[in-house]
């Protein structure tokens, strides 16, 4: 039996892609959450803007974003585990 067909063992090629995989996403992951914040408020600011009302909008969409952001987060992290 080689090291290879050894349960619990990877050829260190496929670590170091599993390794640079999981870097990859925990460096793109906080760019989501960020970037869907930013997009809600945004929107929600030129709703504001629009409509001459107070930042209403803006928080609400930034909130929106948020909830968004932690969404898509939980649905890449959880793709990534299966």
């Amino acid at each position: 039996m080689t090291q290879a067909d050894k349960p619990g063992t990877e050829p260190p090629a496929n670590k170091l892609a599993t390794l640079a995989r999981q870097l990859a996403m925990a460096m793109e992951l906080p760019f989501v959450l960020v970037a869907s914040v930013v997009a809600g408020g945004l929107l929600g600011y030129g709703l504001d803007y629009w409509l001459h009302t107070q930042p209403i909008c803006m928080l609400i969409g930034g909130g929106l974003g948020f909830v968004a952001g932690i969404r898509e987060l939980l649905r890449r992290l959880s793709k990534s585990g299966a």
